[in-house]
Order: structure tokens, then sequence, then C-alpha cells
């Protein structure tokens, strides 16, 4: 999928591209479930599904388990795209894969997510800059099915870690 046009006034404006994404899904969580836990049972940390968010720049989204974790990290937000979801959902026969079970932050439509890894740009109003694909590890295997991480990891569909370079609220659309 192409970048959608920017809004030619604010790309002026702020000289980076601007999002017409749509955000369907806000999802955060107090702890890791499966960061370092390699041979070990899976933590229980729950996930909130939530209307809308605080981002706080250089530092990630309130209540999540990346906010504040160290200066300049790479991923303070994790961005996934919804057509990854569905591919999942249909090549492994799961229609009710909850998109949760992925724990990325910002589930979105409607934008190309490898465009902009090394690329600053305007979602919602905000500034954010694509760091690095988030790479999707063996629990993938373990909470979707054999198989996943693999699948995952072809075309960039394990999503973009980003850093948060402004402040404000984010909101399912």
């Amino acid at each position: 999928m192409n970048d959608p046009a920017p809004s030619v006034e604010t790309e002026a404006i702020t000289g980076l591209p601007h999002w017409n994404a749509k955000l369907l899904h806000i999802f955060i969580s107090s702890g890791h479930d499966y960061w370092g836990r390699h041979g070990e049972g899976r933590m229980q940390h729950g996930i909130s599904d939530l209307a809308e968010a605080e981002c706080v720049g250089g530092m990630g989204l309130i209540g999540d388990r990346y906010f504040n974790r160290k200066p300049d990290a790479k991923g303070q937000v994790t961005f996934f795209d919804i057509r990854v979801v569905e591919e999942i959902r249909e090549h492994f026969k799961l229609p009710k894969l909850p998109a949760s079970v992925f724990r990325r932050n910002l589930i979105v439509e409607g934008v190309d997510l490898q465009q902009a890894l090394g690329r600053r740009f305007i979602f919602q109003g905000l500034e954010f800059e694509g760091t690095q694909e988030c790479k999707p590890c063996e629990w993938m295997d373990r909470v979707i099915e054999p198989g996943a991480q693999a699948f995952l990891k072809e075309r960039f569909r394990g999503g973009l870690r980003a850093k948060v370079h402004s402040s404000g609220i984010l909101k399912i659309c």
C-alpha cells in the first residue's frame, strides 16, 4: 500500500508527512508477558484496550510497560497493521483471534508501516519517528500457533517500533 497523501498545509509547516491512517485499537499493558522469559512460562500482565491514551514525548504511552523505560528508547510505542491481524486470522484459520494477542500498542489501518522506518511523521497531530521493525519472538508460536513467528517475520509484518517526539492524546477513530 502506498503512503496516504500528506496534508499539504501542515507538511509545509512541519516538513513531515502526515498519516491519514485510522487508529482502530490502543493497547497498553503494565508489564511484559514474554520479554526475557525464554524457557519459562508466560507472565500474566493484562492488556487494556483504550479509547484514548496520553503520549508523552520521549517517554511513550502513559500506563504502558515501555513508558519511560530508558532514555532515547527506540520502542516507546509500537504500530501494527490491521491487515496483518487479518492475514494471520485467515492463514491460521483463527477468525476470532484478538488483535491484542500481538501485544502491539497502536493497531492502524491505511498506512504502509515499512515506509515510516527511519523517518519522522505526524499521526493525529503528534510527531513520531519509525526506528526499527518490531521483530516477532518465539512466543508468537505459543500464543497463536506454530509457524506464526516465521509468518510475521516475512514482509515487515511484525510492526513498527517508534519514538514519541511530542506529547498529546491519541484517540481511536
